[in-house]
């Protein structure tokens, strides 16, 4: 079988060139404007690039390092016909600016996440990633004289491929950064948005995966660094650096998916195929960012299930705060890669703010922390109307990961108390559809609290309880805050994006941002 296209859907065949597929589907899709996204899609892309951009800006009003780093490497490169920065009118090198906008988007890691699982077409491999990419979209748009409705359909069309391939291919299996997919689809939909050929964007895409993939090793050790949070924009930068190449006529790899040499073969020896199938929408509801998830507030997301039935535990037994001191043991059990990942040994002593962010113990202690704390200001256990206004009241922020929050010594003594633990095949075979870990708290008198397995909690996209607009709207204002004295203006036009003209768009990012110096 080769490429088929359906009034829905094309098929990438694993004995087809996927690269040049690739390439075909973003052109059609992005330049002919072939395929019709319904409103919803348009809707979840554009919130998820509004939570991006508070996120980022946040990120940079705090001085953080990675952020503030490649923003003064960006300036470096003036370009008359470039893109720009997060809070500055002044025209720079595209990549330069990509690297700097996504380094931002990313370095809280409190953006959007997805887990590469479509069980309706059985592609199961469970590959992360996260919503990263949306500066490539924008800065082709702003240098191509596009408007916001190109953009935000580029956009779509981003996630749809690193999408799509993080649910054929698991590159953490082998140790592999999951920017890679990213980085792919930022190469088709940057060439496709600049009009190159087909044959530049197979060239681009053959060229990043031949000389620039990421391995784990930014994710390992026993203190992270910067590189974590700055992979995917280090990796971005490289892919429209390869497509800046092929389209003043280097060329690089063809028909990579099936190059025997390459990683996808190497990992999952064929016969000469792919070692996969490709399914990429183009129209309708099911495209792969309505299966991308939010953080609501600041943590890894493989936590977000133990801070769902922590709410819920707390809300529903308001005692627990009244009588802090009676809290003897906090057991959360739970699926790997969440206990390998963020329940790291390593990670029950976290001191730097991107361990903090993946330890398991962390994040859950200082939520509780923030709840202890809530109720002894309030004078009463029962500190909110809802678990929809629990999760407002304790957001995790930028400051609850700073050095002073890190130490803070009721967190470090709540974290004696947590037992984190495997929960076996019953855990892990409802992963990655949910996120399903479960938390009990037991008191010194006793008793028992137990949330039970959560596998959908609020932000994940198959939760249908959570008041998913009102809380992101609490979360905007709270980090845009950190940025703007009133960031309500700037949320306002972010979403109404697919709405902006070319003029709008390209001058989205000139205002000015605070600035609370180094983030310590």
């Amino acid at each position: 079988m080769s490429t088929t296209t359906d009034n829905t859907v094309v098929t990438l065949e694993p004995n087809t060139n996927q690269a040049r597929g690739i390439a075909d589907f973003a052109i059609s899709f992005i330049r002919d404007a072939v395929g019709e996204p319904s409103s919803d899609v348009l809707e979840r892309a554009t919130m998820f690039h509004t939570d991006s951009v508070l996120c980022a800006l946040s990120a940079i009003a705090m001085g953080t390092n990675a952020p503030l780093v490649l923003r003064n490497e960006a300036m470096e490169y003036p370009c008359d016909s470039g893109a720009t920065i997060f809070g500055c009118p002044t025209k720079l090198r595209a990549e330069k600016a990509i690297l700097a906008n996504s380094a931002a988007a990313r370095e809280w890691d409190s953006n959007g996440t997805n887990f590469g699982y479509n069980a309706a077409l059985g592609h199961v491999a469970g590959e992360f990633g996260h919503n990263d990419f949306y500066p490539v979209p924008i800065a082709a748009a702003q240098m191509e004289g596009l408007d916001g409705a190109a953009a935000l359909r580029g956009m779509i069309c981003l996630d749809e491929i690193r999408g799509r391939l993080a649910e054929v291919f698991s590159l953490k299996s082998y140790k592999i950064d999951h920017v890679v997919h990213g980085a792919i689809a930022s190469a088709a939909v940057y060439g496709a948005m600049r009009g190159a050929t087909p044959e530049q964007i197979e060239s681009a895409i053959g060229m990043f995966v031949a000389h620039y993939i990421p391995w784990r090793a930014i994710r390992a050790g026993k203190q992270l660094s910067d590189s974590k949070g700055a992979s995917a924009a280090i990796s971005t930068e490289a892919a429209i650096l390869c497509m800046n190449r092929s389209m003043n006529g280097f060329i690089g790899p063809a028909d990579i998916f099936r190059n025997p040499e390459a990683i996808w073969r190497q990992f999952e020896p064929t016969d000469g195929d792919s070692p996969f199938r490709l399914v990429l929408s183009h129209s309708g509801d099911d495209f792969a960012v309505m299966g991308m998830h939010f953080k609501l507030g600041l943590y890894e997301h493989q936590s977000a299930g133990a801070l769902q039935g922590l709410i819920d535990l707390i809300h529903a037994n308001p005692d627990l705060l009244a009588n802090p001191d009676s809290i003897r043991k906090i057991r959360i059990t739970a699926y790997e890669p969440a206990f390998g990942i963020i329940g790291d040994p390593a990670k029950r002593d976290p001191r730097t703010r991107q361990s903090a962010d993946h330890s398991m113990l962390y994040i859950v202690s200082t939520m509780l922390r923030k709840a202890i704390e809530k109720a002894q200001q309030a004078g009463s256990g029962r500190i909110a109307s809802s678990t929809d206004e629990t999760w407002k009241l304790l957001m995790l922020a930028p400051n609850d990961y700073d050095s002073t929050a890190i130490f803070n010594d009721q967190t470090r003594s709540l974290m004696e108390l947590v037992e984190f633990e495997h929960g076996g095949d019953e855990y892990d075979r409802n992963y990655p559809d949910g996120i399903p870990p479960s938390i009990s708290i037991e008191t010194s008198s006793g008793d028992l609290h137990e949330s039970g397995m959560v596998m959908y909690p609020a932000g994940h996209a198959r939760n249908t309880e959570a008041d998913l607009a009102g809380i992101l709207e609490h979360k905007a204002l709270l980090l845009g805050g950190i940025a703007m004295d009133d960031p309500a203006p700037l949320v306002q036009t972010l979403e109404n994006l697919g709405s902006l003209d070319a003029g709008q768009l390209a001058g989205l990012w000139d205002f000015t941002l605070s600035d609370h110096g180094r983030f310590e």
